[in-house]
């Protein structure tokens, strides 16, 4: 093991490289930007127009980042996204994986939780994840100092969330990162982090209404942001160095 990996805290990013799954969302952009005032070169993964995510990337701290496009559903765009990392920055040092989705089902709607939307729900939420992480991973461990992040959710150990399926694929990709945090240990930590609601449009069909029902039952009194959520994967990057296989969860009390 370098000195450099010694795992002790550090102040700042320069010279790392972070990919960021999903990096054009709220959550993952606010984690570029935090990132970014660190010091690290930000790649922002995304499947979308790259006309508004360049925009995004000069909005950020710092230079030398750029976009990539890919699917977290498409392993071989996720290879070929990997080998144009390896290309244009020779490494990669922290993986986010904050792409997602989801519908609202409620638990109790069982013919609601469709089939097909099981399917889906799954193919992003737990092998699209995995799949960003196996492509990835050679260059996290050459780094010799790599870092993974995933962007769970309390619904992983409260069983409520937005589906089943969601609760499922978080749930499966908590337990697989503390797998991967035995099988990829020293070179690669793995953690996770939790948020619980987040104001954001990522849950179709949360609007105000919900997100202050759900402050008012909140221990801190208000929901999360994308803010507080970036900011406990920068922990992660830079505080927390000296964890891995664990989950971070940042809810305000919520699960309580």
């Amino acid at each position: 093991m370098t000195q450099e990996t010694s795992f002790a805290p550090q102040e700042r990013l320069d010279g790392k490289v972070a990919v960021i799954a999903g990096g054009a969302g709220a959550i993952g952009y606010a984690t570029a930007r935090r990132l970014a005032s660190r010091g690290a070169r930000c790649v922002l993964l995304h499947h979308g127009d790259a006309v508004p995510v360049r925009a995004q990337l000069a909005e950020l701290a710092g230079e030398g980042h750029a976009e990539v496009v890919a699917s977290i559903t498409d392993s071989a765009s996720l290879r070929a996204a990997a080998e144009r990392v390896r290309a244009g920055f020779g490494t990669c040092h922290i993986l986010v994986n904050s792409a997602g989705y989801t519908k609202p089902v409620p638990a109790g709607d069982l013919e609601g939780l469709t089939d097909e939307l099981i399917d889906d729900i799954l193919k992003v939420n737990f092998r699209g994840v995995f799949a960003t992480i196996r492509a990835f991973a050679p260059l996290l461990k050459e780094s010799g100092d790599g870092l993974i992040v995933t962007l769970s959710s309390i619904a992983a150990f409260t069983g409520v969330g937005s589906n089943l399926a969601y609760v499922a694929a978080k749930a499966g990709i908590d337990v697989v990162g503390d797998a991967l945090a035995r099988a990829l240990a020293p070179q690669v930590r793995v953690l996770s982090v939790s948020p619980g609601v987040v104001d954001s449009t990522f849950v179709p069909g949360r609007g105000a209404d919900f997100n202050a029902k759900t402050a008012a039952t909140t221990p801190l009194g208000r929901i999360g942001t994308p803010e507080d959520i970036a900011a406990a994967v920068e922990a992660c990057a830079t505080s927390l160095r000296f964890a891995t296989g664990t989950r971070i969860v940042v809810d305000g009390g919520r699960h309580l």
